[in-house]
Formats: C-alpha cells, sequence, structure tokens
C-alpha cells in the first residue's frame, strides 16, 4: 500500500534520529566490543505467531537510515498475513548495523503488526456494511505515526492526525463554551477568518444535543456513548444531513449491530491503545 502522507520522509528521519539516540547515545558498546568493524552478515525476520505483518516499509528506512550499504530482500509486504515460522525479511551487511537497528525494528514491527492485526480483525466484521472503521488520537507519544499507519496497513481508515487537521468539539469544549450552537457558530467564524479547510465535529450526549448539533449545521456528529437503539434514533434524526460517527464503549462484539444503525463510521481508541504485540524476531544468518 502506498505510504500515508503524514508518515513522510522528513517526520520519519526525524523518528528515526530520537529513537536511535535514545538507544545508542555515546555507542552501541556491546556491538563495538565484540564485532570487527568490517564483518558482513545476514539476519532474518523470523514471524513467530500468525498476524498481519506492518512495519516491513519502515524496517527498510531504518535500516538504510542508519547505514545505507545495508540491503533488505522483502518475502512478505505490509499488509499480507504471515504464519508462524514465516520469514518476512532478510538483511544483509556489516554485522554492526544489524545489532544497533535491530531492537528499533523490532519495537516498531510488533507494536505495528499488532495493531495492523488488530483492526484488521474489527474491519472484517464491518464487511457488507457502508461504516468506516476509524482511529484516534489515543496513541502513545512520539509513536502516533506509526501507529495510524499501522491502523491503515490493518485496513482501517485514519481520523484526524491531531488537534490541527480537524476541529472536534468534545464535551468539555461545549461544557466550556455553554452550547453547542454558540461553539460550532464560532468554530465556523474562526475557520472563515483564518480561511482555513477544517470541517467541524461536535461529540454528542444525548438525543437532544443531536438535534443541536444538526441544527447548528456541524459536518459531522458522534454518538458517544450511546446504546444501539439511541443511535437508531439519532441517525433518524440526522437524516444525512451530516456525517455521523460512533464512539465510546466500541467493543469487536458490538461493531456489526452498531454499522448497522446507519452510522458512517465508528471510531475505536482500542485498535491503538489495546492491540497485543506480535512476536517477532530478528535471528543471525551466518555467512
Amino acid at each position: 500500500m502506498k505510504r500515508p502522507s503524514y508518515a513522510s520522509d522528513k517526520v520519519l528521519k526525524e523518528f528515526i534520529r530520537t529513537a536511535l539516540e535514545e538507544d545508542i547515545q555515546n555507542g552501541d558498546h556491546s556491538t563495538l566490543s565484540t564485532i570487527p568493524k568490517d564483518l558482513e552478515q545476514k539476519a532474518q525476520l523470523l514471524v513467530k505467531e500468525n498476524c498481519i505483518l506492518a512495519g516491513v516499509e519502515l524496517a527498510e528506512i531504518i535500516f538504510k537510515s542508519f547505514d545505507k550499504n545495508l540491503n533488505v530482500e522483502v518475502f512478505i509486504k505490509d499488509g499480507e498475513s504471515a504464519k508462524k515460522g514465516d520469514v518476512a525479511f532478510v538483511v544483509t551487511g556489516k554485522a554492526r548495523s544489524i545489532l544497533s537497528t535491530e531492537r528499533l525494528v523490532l519495537n516498531c514491527m510488533q507494536r505495528m503488526s499488532g495493531i495492523a492485526t488488530l483492526t484488521h480483525d474489527w474491519d472484517s466484521r464491518l464487511v457488507g456494511t457502508k461504516t468506516k472503521l476509524l482511529d484516534t488520537r489515543k496513541t502513545t507519544p512520539n509513536f502516533r505515526v506509526c501507529e495510524k499507519w499501522a491502523v491503515a496497513i490493518g485496513g482501517g481508515t485514519n481520523h484526524r492526525y491531531g488537534l490541527y487537521d480537524m476541529i472536534m468539539l468534545k464535551d468539555n469544549h461545549i461544557d466550556y463554551n455553554g452550547s453547542i450552537t454558540n461553539a460550532v457558530k464560532m468554530a465556523k467564524d474562526y475557520v472563515k477568518k483564518n480561511k482555513l479547510k477544517l470541517k467541524i465535529e461536535v461529540e454528542t450526549r444525548n438525543l437532544d444535543e443531536v438535534e443541536e448539533a444538526v441544527k447548528s449545521g456541524a459536518d459531522r456528529i458522534m454518538f458517544d456513548n450511546m446504546d444501539v437503539e439511541t443511535m437508531i434514533k439519532a441517525v433518524k434524526i440526522v437524516n444525512g444531513r451530516s456525517e455521523t460517527e460512533a464512539s465510546g464503549g466500541i467493543t469487536r462484539e458490538v461493531l456489526n449491530s452498531v454499522a448497522k444503525t446507519g452510522v458512517n463510521f465508528i471510531s475505536a481508541g482500542a485498535l491503538t491503545h489495546s492491540s497485543s504485540n506480535i512476536d517477532l524476531s530478528l535471528k543471525a544468518l551466518k555467512n
């Protein structure tokens, strides 16, 4: 799949730089003290449990960023199914370079593959509906680019990336402001004044707030922690005048029933905050 725009070369370069600096600082002394400078070796990425693999492209970028002469031969691409015992890729080059980047590659791929696997499982439950599965901003600080990329690899759709690319008026915004009507009006005035192209979403907690959000002209209305029966009524109130999104308390078991209410989107923080890492290892292959 095509790499998302937010995972630009510039963003990834900075992420990799700071991650390697955190780990290596003044030197990978375990490697520097025991491995000859010019020793060339190979290592294979071994899959140790069934999954949707993610982070392969990122692994290539990490290896190349550290040592442009490392070569990666890929056998399983991002988004493809992998089985226990599969070899995803083989990296060849300076043994020192392989060892110094091993942990960063594994940390990223194990986390990303876990998210992609969970996302794929959840998204499969929406087959036959028109509802799209979204992630949220419930991500690990400074690791969001990888986590949201993994959601996309797993078949999900990215919600707003951060606070800057969509206006979302949540319960605290509404409570601090005073009303949905006034908050949306102010948001629209702000967007117009600053010549921004941003959608305005409003979080609602009950049917009265849904009605107010529709009348205010919100682009999208979120139904927060509503049960299925209430969401059915909320979708009827909106009646296609705004996009609709179900959020809060979403579990794997209720995905299909929530989608059948007719909502356009289901967002779930669980995709990024509750996935389990996939067991992967980078094993030496002696020349």
